[in-house]
C-alpha cells in the first residue's frame, strides 16, 4: 500500500501539467492522400479554417447612431491581439483606378465617421454596386450582412483561441447592447471553442455525478461507509493514475480522454463490489476476518484480473485504427482499466485488514429480499422455462436484425448540439443567408507557369463557377476570378454593368494597369493564386446538411461540374478543405469502429479459449454477450439514432465489459460443478443465486454509471450513455437466463479430471473447504419451485412441466 500511494504521488507529479487538446484532430489518418494534399493547401494558401463570422440581418443597422457603433466594433475588432484581418462592410475597401500612376489600388469606401444619413444611404449604395462582395458578405435580398474575422493560425492552435474568441463575443454583446441588434456567431474557431468549453464543463460535472451515483447505489448495497469511502479511494488512485499517464504518454485532454475518469468510475466499482461481496459471504460462513480476505482473493482474484482484461480489450482494440484520437483515448483507457486490478486487489483486502470485522447489519445485504426473489424468479425461469426462454430470445434477434436494417451513418460537423441551442440557431442563420460557413476548396492547377491569367484558362473557371452556384446548399464562389470582374468594374470607373471578364477590347489596358499595381491589390491577388501562377483556388461555403449529404453533393454535383469543364484538358483539379477532411474522417472513424468490435470479439473468443479450452463453451459464453450488442443496433434503427463515432463506439466498450458477467458465472458454474458432483441443476441454482447478486448489483452501477451521460448537452453523448446502459442492462439478462438455460440444455457437466484449462490452474475449488452436502436441500418439498421437475439421477429428469 505503500508503494501504491509512493506511485500515485509520482503519477500526480506527472499529471500537473496536463493540458486541454486545442487542435483540430480530423479522424483521417496523416498517411491518408486526402490529409496530405490538404496540408499541401495550407502550406500554399493558409487555413481555410480560421475565420469567425458574425452576423446580424436587421435594416436598423443602417441607421447612422447604430452603423457608426457598427464601425466602432471594426475597430474593437482588428485592435485584438492575434487578429490578422477583418472584413466588414463598415470599413470595406473596393479596388479602383489610379489614372495618375496607370494601375490599381485598395480604397476604403467609409469615412470615419459617417456624419449624416444621406451620406450614409449613398455609401451603402456604393457597396452594392461592388459586385465581388455581393452574396459573399451583403445579402442583397434582405440586408443581411456578415464581419468575417481571420485569426492568426499560432492562435488558432493553442488556448489564446478561447481567450480571443472570449473578447469577440464580449464586444459583440456590448454592441447588441448599446443597439439592440442581435448578433449572430459562428465559423470553426468559435464552434470547437464553445464545443471545448461545454465539454469541460461537462468533464467536472459527469465525474462528481458518477461519484455520487455509485456512493450512493454502495451505501444502499452495503449498508456500510466503509464500504462507500475505500471502493471510492481505489477509484481516486485510478483516476490520478490517468491524468498521470495522459502527462507520461506527452497526450492532451481531448473530448474524448475527458470522459475516461467517468468511465474509469462507473467501471473500477464493480472489482470492489465482487470483492466486498465475496468477502462478507466468506465471514458470514464463519466469521474468521483473514480467512475470508484470503478466500476472497484466491477464489475470485484471478478471475476479476481476467475480467478487467477483457473490458480493457473493449478500449485497447481501437490502438489498432489508423486514428490518433481513438488510439490515444484507447491507450490511456485501456492501461488504466487495467491498473484498476492492480489497486483493487491489493487496497481493498490490505485497508479491510485493518478495519473491523463486519458488523451483522453491514452483512444484510446478503439476504436482500428483494435480489433473492428477483433470481429465485431467474433460476425458476431457467429450470422450467428454459425452452421459451430460446423462444423469447429468438423473437427479440429476429426484430433487431429488422431494426439493424433500418441503421444508417451520418455526421454533422456541428454535431450532438441541442436544436434549440444558440450555436445550432446561429448556424441556421448563416444557412438561411449565406448558405453556410463549412469551407470548401476546389484546386484549379493548369500545369505551367503564370497559366491562370490565360484568358481561355479564366474563362474556364467561370463556367465551372455558373455551375457551381446552381448547385443548392453551396455558396457563391470566390476566386481569382472574381477579382478579375472587380478589376474590370474597377477599370470602368465602378460600373456595376462591366463587372465581368476583361474583353478583348479592354485586356491589354486593364493588363497593363495590372502590371503597375500597388502591393495592396497584389496581396488580394495572392490569396487566389500561388506564387508562380500555375495554381488557382475557388472557394466555396457549404451548409451543415450532414456527411451522407454532402458526400452525395461533392460526388454526384461538384466533382461531375468540375469533370464537364476540365474533362477535356490537361488542367488537374482537385476538392479539398475542412468539409472535406471531415467526410473523409466520419467514414474512416465507422470504419475503423467496426474494425476495433471484429478484432475485440475475436480476442475475447481466444481468451475464451485459453481459459475453458472447449469449443462448445467458446460458443455457449459469446453468444448471451453477442445478442445485446444486436438488440442495441436494433433499437438505434427503429429510434432513427444514426451510426457516429460517438454511438459506434458503444459497441466494442459494452462488449468488453459485459463479457465480465459470463466469466464470473462460468468460474463460479465451475466451482459449483466441482462442489456438487458434476450435478448441472444444482451447479446452475447456486451460481445464479451467489454470482447474480454480484451481477445485479454491478449491473445496476453501471446501468446507472453511464445513464448519468444524459444530462449531456451534447446528443451524441446522450445516446452513448442511453445505448451502453441499456446494453448493459440486456447483458446481465442474458447472462443471468440464457447462458444458464444454454449450459441446462448443451452441457452435461461431465469434465475429462486428466484435463484442466486455464480457469481450473487456480484454486477456485479448495479441498479445506469441503463441506458435506445437505441432503435435505436435494429432497422436493412442497414449497419448493422446482416442484414440477423430478431427476431420476443427476442429469435425466423424470417428469418436466
Amino acid at each position: 500500500m505503500v508503494i501504491l500511494l509512493l506511485f500515485t504521488v509520482f503519477m500526480g507529479y506527472k499529471a500537473r501539467n496536463v493540458e486541454m487538446e486545442y487542435n483540430f484532430n480530423t479522424a483521417v489518418p496523416d498517411t491518408d492522400p486526402d490529409y496530405q494534399y490538404f496540408k499541401a493547401f495550407k502550406e500554399r494558401f493558409g487555413e481555410d479554417g480560421n475565420i469567425i463570422v458574425l452576423g446580424l440581418r436587421d435594416s436598423a443597422l443602417y441607421e447612422l447612431d447604430n452603423f457608426n457603433r457598427y464601425r466602432e466594433l471594426y475597430d474593437q475588432l482588428v485592435a485584438i491581439d492575434g487578429i490578422t484581418n477583418v472584413v466588414s462592410i463598415a470599413d470595406l475597401q473596393a479596388i479602383v483606378k489610379d489614372t495618375d500612376n496607370r494601375s490599381f489600388k485598395l480604397e476604403r469606401v467609409m469615412p470615419e465617421p459617417v456624419k449624416t444619413q444621406a451620406e450614409l444611404d449613398r455609401l451603402l449604395e456604393q457597396i452594392n454596386d461592388l459586385k465581388i462582395y455581393s452574396s459573399q458578405l451583403i445579402n442583397e435580398a434582405n440586408g443581411a450582412t456578415l464581419v468575417l474575422i481571420n485569426m492568426d493560425r499560432e492562435v488558432l492552435n493553442s488556448e489564446g483561441r478561447n481567450f480571443l474568441v472570449d473578447d469577440i463575443v464580449a464586444l459583440g454583446s456590448s454592441f447588441e447592447k448599446d443597439t439592440g441588434i442581435d448578433l449572430h456567431y459562428s465559423g470553426m474557431p468559435y464552434v470547437r471553442t464553445q464545443m471545448q468549453y461545454k465539454s469541460r464543463a461537462e468533464l467536472k460535472l459527469f465525474v462528481g455525478l458518477s461519484i455520487g451515483v455509485t456512493a450512493l447505489i454502495l451505501f444502499l448495497f452495503f449498508r456500510s461507509w466503509t464500504a462507500v469511502v475505500f471502493p471510492l479511494i481505489v477509484i481516486g488512485v485510478v483516476v490520478t493514475w490517468v491524468l498521470g499517464t495522459i502527462g507520461i504518454l506527452n497526450y492532451k485532454i481531448s473530448i474524448l480522454i475527458g470522459l475516461i475518469p467517468s468511465i474509469i468510475v462507473v467501471i473500477g466499482i464493480p472489482n470492489s463490489i465482487y470483492l466486498l461481496n465475496k468477502f462478507h459471504q466468506e465471514f458470514a460462513r464463519h466469521g474468521n476476518k483473514a480467512k475470508a480476505l484470503s478466500r476472497m482473493i484466491r477464489k475470485i482474484g484471478l478471475v476479476t484480473l481476467i475480467t478487467n482484461f477483457t473490458t480493457a480489450i473493449g478500449f485497447l482494440v481501437l490502438i489498432s485504427t489508423d486514428i490518433k484520437l481513438l488510439k490515444e483515448f484507447g491507450l490511456v483507457a485501456g492501461i488504466n482499466i487495467l491498473a484498476t486490478f492492480i489497486v483493487s486487489i491489493v487496497l481493498i483486502p490490505g485497508i479491510f485488514s485493518y478495519l473491523p470485522a463486519p458488523r451483522p447489519h453491514q452483512l444484510k445485504h446478503l439476504e436482500f429480499k428483494f435480489i433473492g426473489k428477483f433470481l429465485t424468479l431467474l433460476d425458476l425461469l431457467v429450470h422450467r422455462h428454459r425452452y421459451r426462454v430460446f423462444g423469447a430470445t429468438a423473437v427479440f434477434v429476429g426484430l433487431a436484425i429488422i431494426g439493424m436494417l433500418k441503421l444508417y451513418s451520418v455526421s454533422y460537423m456541428v454535431d450532438d448540439v441541442p436544436e434549440q441551442s444558440s450555436l445550432k440557431q446561429d448556424l441556421y442563420f448563416f444557412e438561411d443567408n449565406f448558405s453556410g460557413v463549412m469551407p470548401l476548396e476546389i484546386i484549379v492547377d493548369f500545369g505551367e507557369r503564370r497559366a491562370t491569367l490565360n484568358t481561355r484558362n479564366l474563362r474556364r473557371v467561370d463556367r465551372l463557377e455558373k455551375k457551381l452556384s446552381e448547385i443548392p446548399y453551396v455558396s457563391q464562389p470566390i476566386s481569382l476570378v472574381s477579382f478579375a470582374k472587380a478589376v474590370r468594374q474597377a477599370y470602368h470607373d465602378g460600373d456595376p454593368k462591366r463587372y465581368s471578364l476583361p474583353s478583348p477590347g479592354d485586356r491589354g489596358a486593364i493588363l497593363s494597369y495590372l502590371s503597375n499595381q500597388q502591393e495592396g491589390a497584389s496581396d488580394l491577388l495572392s490569396s487566389f493564386v500561388d506564387s508562380t501562377g500555375q495554381v488557382m483556388r475557388v472557394s466555396l461555403k457549404i451548409e451543415d446538411i450532414g456527411s451522407t449529404k454532402m458526400d452525395s453533393l461533392i460526388t454526384t454535383a461538384i466533382e461531375p461540374a468540375i469533370e464537364e469543364v476540365f474533362g477535356d484538358t490537361s488542367t488537374q483539379t482537385s476538392v479539398t478543405g475542412s468539409t472535406l477532411l471531415f467526410i473523409r474522417g466520419n467514414k474512416f472513424l465507422i470504419e475503423n469502429l467496426r474494425f476495433s468490435l471484429l478484432l475485440a470479439f475475436l480476442i475475447i473468443a481466444v481468451i475464451m479459449a485459453i481459459l475453458f479450452a472447449n469449443v462448445r463453451m467458446i460458443i455457449i459464453s459469446l453468444i448471451p454477450n453477442f445478442i445485446p450488442l444486436l438488440i442495441t443496433a436494433g433499437i438505434m434503427g427503429y429510434f432513427g439514432i444514426p451510426l457516429k463515432p460517438s454511438t459506434a463506439l458503444i459497441f466494442s466498450i459494452a462488449f468488453g465489459i459485459s463479457v465480465d458477467d459470463s466469466i464470473h458465472f462460468l468460474a463460479k458454474y465451475r466451482q459449483e460443478l466441482f462442489a456438487n458432483k458434476f450435478f448441472v441443476p444444482v451447479a446452475i441454482s447456486k451460481s445464479i443465486k451467489e454470482t447474480g447478486a454480484s451481477m445485479t448489483y454491478t449491473s445496476i452501477v453501471l446501468f446507472f454509471g453511464f445513464v448519468i451521460f444524459v444530462f449531456s448537452g451534447f446528443g451524441g453523448t446522450v445516446a452513448l450513455g442511453i445505448l451502453t446502459s441499456l446494453t448493459l442492462f440486456f447483458a446481465m439478462l442474458t447472462n443471468l437466463t440464457l447462458l444458464p438455460a444454454l449450459l441446462m440444455v448443451f452441457d452435461s457437466g461431465k469434465r475429462n479430471q486428466n484435463i484442466h484449462p486455464l480457469i481450473e490452474h487456480y484454486e477456485f475449488y479448495i479441498e479445506d473447504e469441503d463441506e458435506e452436502i445437505d441432503t435435505e436441500s436435494l429432497l422436493i418439498k412442497e414449497n419448493d419451485p422446482f416442484v414440477g421437475t423430478t431427476y431420476k439421477d443427476e442429469k435425466t429428469p423424470l417428469n418436466e412441466e
